[in-house]
């Protein structure tokens, strides 16, 4: 019996999505966080119940005794009583209808009794209908918003947000590799070019290649030990170089043997993307060659494949770094031999965007902090919500003073043993609607780092919206945008903004403009980021830590960096510390 990272979150999630239907206070955000922290575990919950029984789990941010005991009967049984006995009270598939924005538990607790809805093809039926405006507490704009919902949902659905799904796909690359013979295993695709969002993901595998009949035996158990992975729940095909199964979470994975000569090619050829494969089998043509998955040659002859770095060098270009193959400029830029250096997975010395016990994260400062310090970092940012998020117990202005204390004890506990580690005095201000900030300007002016954000009145006009964001750029006091568009992948669309010409007002005031890390936010997109980085504007990579192993997902951001043709110097957290604060608003 095998249960994964995603499973266990979406349990937890729906756990407090019933209890938020029955009124439980406290509980379901409880649940929440849990399964925050176990969806974006880097290590599968399994793994750590093995190697430390229940105590291991319970060790987990954010989940307490009680939680950890109905993990322990998933991992044990693959199943949970309580949560059965709560689905069994209201029958719905909380998972597709809580992905339609503005419904909530309560919400959908209301439809089910009253119009007898448990998914989203019944949602849509009833919201056609008109039959939705007639209850009390929705209305006509509510059943607007609801059909728009589901649309946005129909669109997104059938891919798995990458930084949630890793994981688990590094986990079939290891397993893979671990098998006696094999010398590569590694994941292509859109896994490989880092997209926000999956649909599969295909697995490279190149084995020893003599003799040959130990190779014939190799690729067999390969397949044999793919095909019968326990979390494959069915075989699509079950080949001697190929084999394809769909997942317990529903994503499909294809794995392909190859021989060392072709896997360059190999890997070029399913990394893509298609227009840039095509591109370059043009390129080749042009030079009278061919190019497919199997190398390149010039007649029956093979002239490179083993590697991509040499199909490139041998088309007249610089190696393209798999997140550029986009095809939005980047074989000009290798033909001219103008490819940016593109900012490194350990560049970061920094994480300006991190809560903690304060407001609503699972960790106190110091933890954070020291988690912060195991994963390399210099410095980070303490950056508790304001009191307009009532919420999440927001700072106001005596409260955040009152933290200061504790950031200062911390630094002055650090310094006095010499560990060069900072922990930054800051704050995620709430913009107000009319573009005015949560916290006093005598407050701002005494922090190391301003960060503002907007996290309500999503439904302002464009004009609005972005007049709202520039107006809290202007003020002197004012760092860092945070996730700028508001965007939640799959849940929740970019609120109405002039992206353009937010970039060109953060190059006039000196603003920062954040790259939220965390895998359901990327937030901003690639193409922000390049615009960023045309215009010159800086950008920060932060966690959005809310718990000590938020800091993984550090590497998305820099994979969306990437994406956007960021260099180092383009991202202020991967400078020192003093040259980061140099550079920040000092008017």
């Amino acid at each position: 019996m095998s249960i994964t990272n995603q499973e266990i979150a979406r349990i937890l999630y729906e756990i407090g999505e019933y209890l938020d239907m029955q009124g439980v206070a406290f509980k379901p955000r409880a649940y929440e966080k849990a399964a925050e922290t176990i969806e974006s575990l880097q290590e599968e919950t399994t793994d750590i119940y093995k190697r430390g029984g229940l105590k291991a789990v319970e060790d987990i941010p954010g989940v307490g005794v009680s939680i950890a005991e109905k993990i322990e009967e998933l991992i044990k049984t693959g199943r949970l009583k309580y949560y059965d006995g709560l689905k069994k009270k209201t029958p719905v598939d909380l998972s597709e209808l809580t992905a339609v924005e503005g419904l909530g538990p309560r919400k959908i607790k209301l439809l089910y009794q009253k119009l007898g809805v448990k998914n989203l093809k019944d949602l849509e039926r009833v919201a056609k209908t008109g039959k939705i405006s007639k209850l009390e507490g929705f209305g006509v704009k509510s059943e607007e918003n609801i059909l728009k919902g589901i649309e946005f949902v129909k669109k997104s659905g059938g891919r798995f947000i990458l930084g949630f799904v890793m994981p688990e796909i590094r986990m079939i690359e290891n397993r893979l590799r671990a098998l006696r013979g094999i010398k590569r295993a590694e994941a292509a695709g859109s896994v490989r070019r880092r997209k926000e969002t999956i649909g599969d993901a295909d697995i490279l595998v190149v084995i020893e290649s003599k003799p040959p009949a130990f190779a014939k035996a190799t690729a067999g158990k390969v397949m044999d030990y793919f095909v019968s992975m326990p979390e494959v729940v069915r075989v699509f095909a079950h080949g001697e170089t190929k084999s394809a199964v769909k997942l317990k979470n529903g994503m499909d994975v294809d794995v392909r043997v190859l021989p060392e000569e072709s896997y360059g090619a190999a890997l070029n050829y399913f990394t893509g993307s298609k227009d840039h494969n095509i591109a370059l089998r043009q390129l080749a043509v042009k030079k009278r060659y061919k190019l497919s998955e199997y190398g390149l040659f010039d007649g029956k002859k093979q002239i490179a494949g083993r590697t991509e770095e040499e199909i490139y060098r041998a088309l007249g270009l610089d190696y393209i770094e798999p997140e550029m193959r986009e095809m939005t400029g980047e074989l000009e830029a290798a033909q001219k031999h103008t490819l940016p250096k593109l900012i490194g997975y350990k560049d970061l010395k920094g994480d300006l965007q991190v809560q903690t016990k304060w407001t609503d994260g699972s960790n106190s400062i110091e933890e954070m902090a020291e988690a912060a310090m195991a994963k390399g970092l210099e410095y980070v940012a303490i950056t508790d919500h304001t009191k307009r998020l009532a919420m999440t117990g927001g700072l106001d202005d005596k409260r955040i003073q009152k933290q200061w204390e504790e950031i200062d004890g911390l630094n002055d506990k650090w310094q006095m043993a010499n560990r060069k580690f900072r922990v930054l005095k800051s704050t995620e201000c709430d913009i107000l609607k009319d573009g005015s900030l949560d916290l006093s300007d005598e407050i701002l002016a005494k922090l190391d780092v301003v960060g503002v954000s907007v996290h309500s009145n999503f439904n302002l006009s464009k004009r609005e919206q972005t007049e709202r964001v520039k107006r809290a750029m202007k003020n002197p006091n004012v760092d860092i945008i945070f996730h700028p568009t508001g965007r939640l992948i799959q849940r929740r669309e970019s609120y109405e903004v002039d992206m353009g010409e937010l970039i060109k007002t953060a190059k006039e005031t000196g603003t920062v403009m954040e790259i939220d890390a965390f895998p359901d936010r990327l937030d901003l997109k690639d193409q922000h980021i390049r615009m960023c980085v045309d215009l010159g504007v800086k950008m920060t990579i932060d966690s959005d830590a809310h718990a000590v192993n938020h800091f993984d997902v550090l590497e998305f951001g820099v994979a969306q960096a990437r994406r956007g043709w960021a260099k180092r110097e383009d991202i202020i957290n991967a400078w020192p510390l003093e040259k980061m604060l140099g550079f920040l608003k000092k008017w």
